[in-house]
């Protein structure tokens, strides 16, 4: 009964949110690939923006196609406007100021945090 409840809370906030992305990532991220390098990733309701550590600015438009919340643990899917889709993963129960951007395959792209560049390996140390 229990699952069926959250499904249908996670229905309705979809439905009102509609394609926008959440509140949850919304705002400026500093994130770090595997490879090491530091860029930052800043979300709007209907696009997001990075800038890389040569001041290089890229725009991109989305919409959030969906919605997963299991333990406490946050998962958000992105489509970009020419196709690619993306992974918003909030890996630690009830904390969403740190996270993985990973690609469709689940392969990770980028750790995200709020306030510190972190690596996808310092992310699981965090747990």
């Amino acid at each position: 009964m229990k699952k069926i409840r959250v499904f249908f809370v996670i229905l309705i906030v979809t439905a009102f949110c509609g394609c926008s992305g959440s509140d949850t990532y919304r705002g400026l991220w500093k994130a770090t690939d595997l490879n090491g390098e530091r860029l930052e990733i800043l979300f709007d309701a209907k696009s997001f923006s990075t800038k890389d550590s040569t001041g290089t600015k890229k725009n991109f438009e989305y919409t959030q196609n969906s919605v997963s919340i299991e333990n406490s643990v946050r998962t958000y899917g992105i489509k970009l406007r020419d196709g690619r889709t993306y992974i918003i993963h909030f890996p630690l129960a009830g904390d969403q100021s740190k996270g993985i951007i990973k690609d469709d395959n689940d392969r990770p792209i980028y750790a995200i945090a709020r306030d510190q560049y972190i690596t996808y390996q310092d992310m699981y140390k965090l747990k």
